[in-house]
Order: structure tokens, then sequence, then C-alpha cells
């Protein structure tokens, strides 16, 4: 492919000889209007060829019959024209350049395309009001939200009219995770229970050390696990028959039947509390306070069902910290989106053991509490500590190139996040923290105003994913300044952590009550 700028033109121009044909680069005054698309060198050779053909003039009777050596010399010259132009493909990856330029604009038109309309997005927030506490997990069935409290309540909500339908009320401990069954294993358990076969149910776990499984309909407790420690995170795997991940507070992973409801597994997987479990297929992730993250394999078996397939520390997804720590994550391929109370997204491939980040926040003072996935959506939420501003950014995906930010006037912190699309493909999220918020996608063509103001962070629209490596690298040669900024972010992220642990697992007060005042020098 020829390299055009605004001030010139590189043309292609060919110089023969018998024994050789080289290329020579030219500048040229640039044309007042260029072509859509240079041509493929072939072709160009091919041009340069015939017009050479055209003005070279007929050879005489003498120069025939003298000509044996000449034309050797011409089949030289296609020769090494050929060779030039099957290096030139060689180069260009055995494609046309063509297609893949194609590929690159049509990719770069999706992005543009979808960009644009998350600028113009609007939602409604309705707020859900019953919870007495910090609310610390919801989950999303059908119309309904879901969702758990420091207040040791389970509530569910009817979201079309944003009212209560259900108070689920049995645990002693503060709720701390749930998890929604797919519907055909809901099926199962309900044909058990000689209960309706539309019946849902949900789980939930406590700082009681119960697992609780309830039946939404009837807003009643249909089955109780004590698993002998607090339950800190829960995930329902539907693999076979299913079963039940639950972590504890002292970093034990463990297993349970869900058609008969036994012990199966427990394994001391992690040095602190497990933070967050998710499933990916046959394959289900556990991250802890300590950083951890755990990747185990179902082996579709009675016992044992976990099989560890790889362990990555904290020192190596760089989500290092003490006890108070709270990590969450969200799987997605070979990859593994991690939060951790920084002011960017951890990637881990959880394959090779290689981190990437992904700035999810353009100061020092900014935490991240969540990530989710919904659809080609990576969402991260966001806290600056320094001015209490909560947004939340979208990325697109696979690509994680940065969308939009959400936010309004005193928004929250969210520290909990579930999202679906209704039929018609709009975006239905609910978010929690000191308050239950259900955002509601509206028309972006309508009349009707929305409650979210969308904006653009240009350092994040211009950030790219880098590799954890280079960052370190860049970090050990950037100075003072740089150094300067990770000794006060880290000491912002260890206070956040012990905050965060006190505020809504051990007491009675809010992460509202907490007051930071950041005094930073000049030299920050």
């Amino acid at each position: 492919m020829l390299a055009v700028t605004e001030d010139a033109v590189c043309s292609l121009h060919l110089d023969y000889s018998f024994s050789s044909c080289f290329l020579r680069w030219h500048r040229e005054d640039a044309p007042g209007a260029l072509p859509s698309q240079t041509p493929p060198a072939s072709k160009i050779l091919k041009g340069e060829e015939e017009s050479k053909a055209q003005a070279t003039p007929a050879p005489t009777a003498r120069q025939r019959e003298t000509g044996g050596g000449a034309e050797i010399g011409r089949q030289q010259e296609r020769t090494e024209l050929a060779k030039v132009s099957d290096h030139l493909r060689d180069v260009s990856g055995g494609c046309p350049e063509s297609d893949k330029e194609q590929q690159l604009r049509q990719e770069e038109a999706e992005f543009t395309s979808l960009k644009a309309s998350w600028e113009k997005a609007k939602f409604r927030l309705r707020l859900l009001e019953g919870h007495n506490d910090i609310v610390t997990c919801v989950v999303a069935v059908d119309n309904l939200v879901v969702s758990g409290s420091r207040d040791t309540t389970v509530k569910v909500w009817h979201v079309p009219t944003a009212t209560e339908h259900k108070n689920l009320g049995g645990h002693t401990g503060g709720v701390t995770c749930l998890s929604a069954p797919p519907p055909e294993y809901c099926k199962r358990l309900a044909w058990s229970l000689s209960l309706s076969d539309k019946e849902r149910f949900i789980l939930s776990g406590s700082a009681d050390c119960y697992v609780k499984i309830w039946a939404l309909s009837i807003g009643q407790c249909v089955k109780s696990i004590y698993t002998f420690n607090a339950v800190t995170a829960l995930c329902f795997v539907p693999e076979e028959d299913g079963y039940i991940v639950t972590g504890s507070d002292g970093g034990k992973v463990q297993a349970w039947s869900w058609h008969t409801f036994e012990h199966c597994q427990s394994i001391n997987a992690h040095q602190e509390a497990v933070t967050s479990i998710q499933s990916q297929g046959p394959l289900v992730f556990s991250g802890s306070a300590e950083g951890g993250v755990s990747v185990w394999e179902n082996q579709c078996s009675d016992r044992d069902p976990l099989r560890l397939l790889h362990h990555w520390s904290g020192q190596v997804t760089g989500c290092r910290g003490g006890p108070g720590g709270r990590l969450t994550l969200s799987p997605r391929g070979d990859r593994v989106f991690l939060a951790y109370g920084q002011a960017w997204l951890k990637i881990l491939h959880w394959r090779t053991g290689t981190t990437s980040r992904l700035t999810n926040h353009s100061s020092i003072t900014g935490v991240t509490d969540c990530v989710h996935q919904t659809g080609g959506l990576l969402i991260g939420s966001c806290y600056d500590l320094a001015n209490g501003a909560s947004t939340l950014n979208l990325f697109s995906l696979p690509q994680c190139r940065y969308l939009a930010s959400l936010t309004w006037p005193d928004a929250p912190r969210i520290l909990c996040f579930a999202a679906w699309t209704t039929g018609s493909g709009d975006h239905r999220w609910v978010s929690g923290g000191r308050d239950l918020i259900v955002w509601e996608q509206l028309p972006s063509s309508g009349k009707q105003r929305g409650d979210v103001t969308v904006k653009r962070d240009s350092q994040l629209d211009s950030c790219f994913l880098e590799s954890e490596e280079d960052t370190e690298d860049d970090e050990e040669t950037d100075g003072t300044h740089t150094h300067t900024h990770t000794h006060t972010h880290t000491a912002i992220s260890q206070f956040f952590r012990s905050s965060f642990t006190d505020s809504c697992l051990m007491t009675n007060r809010g992460i509202a009550d907490y007051t930071i005042v950041l005094i930073l020098d000049d030299a920050c």
C-alpha cells in the first residue's frame, strides 16, 4: 500500500536493466484530489510494464536477428517483477490489503455509531425504598429485582411499578450475596416441592453461616444449608444436575449438590475472605480479599466436582492488599475483569497469568467498586474519594474502548450492580449501595428528559490498554512525580478497603459516615 500525506504522494517508479529490477521512491507534489483507494502493487507493476511496452518502438530486422540476448534479459526482467509482486503480497499477510482496510473501517464505523448512540442515551431513575441499611447485593429475575442488605432482609421488587413485592426475612446476619438459578433448574426443584413449574428461586448467603433458597411467588424459604462459616460469596453453576458454590470469610470454597443439597467438596482455596464467585460454562472463578484469583473446572462428579486449573496470587493480578480488601470479578473468555478499589480495572488473562489495566478514573482519588458485563458492554462503577462524585463508565466489548460516563447530581456510591435488556432491546439496570435505584432507558428520540447526565472524560477517551509490565517500567522511569501519585493512591486504597469492611460488614456505620480529606502538596 502506498503512503499518502497532505503534502506529497509517494509514487512507484521502475528502472529496468538486463540483470536486475529495483524500486525507487519518488516525491512529487500531491494532486488536488486522490483516489479513495490506492490500487494494489500488482496492478501498478502491470501498468508500468504496459506503458513501457507502448513507449518502446518496434524492433528493426537487425535487432530481431540479434535479439536472442535481449529476449533472455526481458525474461529476467519479468521474473524479477514477479518476485517483487510476490514479496509485496507476502508482506501484506497473503490477503488483499483492501480487505483489511475494509474490515477496520467497518469496525471503526460500528464503534462510532455505538459511541454516538450512548452520547444521546437517556435514563429514568427510580428509587426503591424499604431497606434500613446498605444494599450489598442485587440480582434481576424477569420483571423482578431482588436485593440483599446488611439489615438481614432479602426484598423482591416489582420493576414496572417500582414497589416492594415481597419481604423475605429469616437471616440473622447481614445478607452478603445472591444468585438466581436458570429456569430449567428451577423447574426441577419446583417439581420436587410440588410447586408450579413456573416458580423461580433465589439463593441468598449471609454472615449467619446459612445459605437459604427462596421461592419468589410464595415468599418462603424452602431450604436452608448451614455452612459452618460466614458466607461471603456464592454462585449457582448450571452444569449437569447443578450445584451451588459458596465462599467463606476464611477463604474456603465449598460445593453443594442442587439435587440433594448435600455437601460435596470443601477446599481451603484462599488466604483471606472469598469476595466474588462467578461461573462461565464449566468454569468457576473465585476472587479473594488478598487479590488472588482461582480458576476451577467442573468434573461432572457428585464428589469433589471442582478441580483447580490455575491460581494467580495478588502479586500476579496486581490486586495486592491485606484483610478487608474487596475484589469483584467478571469473566469473559480467556479474560477476567477485576475491580479492587483502584482507579483502574485489571484484566487477567487467566490461562497465561499476564495482566493489563484499563483506566476507569482520571484521578488518583478514584476507586472502582464493581464491574459488570451486559451484552457488548463492560460497566465499571467509580467513586471519587476527594469530591464524592459517583459515575458508571461504559466500555465496548471485546475491544474495551471507552464509550461514555453516566452520572447525576448527588449520585450515591455504587457497590453492586445488575443489568438486563427488555424485549425491545432497551437497557434496564439496578444499582445498590446507600440507595437502591432502577435505571430505565428511554427512547433517545423522545421528548421526555432523562435523569442521567451523559459525559465524556477525554483522559479515558484517549486511554489504551496497558500491559502491567509496561506500566511498571514507566513508573520506574517517570521519577518522583509518578511515585508520589502511586504512594498516595496506595494509602487511599488501603483506607478505603479497611473502611469498607468496617462500614459494610462489621459495624452499624455506613460508608456515608466517613469523610476523607486529601491534602496534596505541589509535587502531586
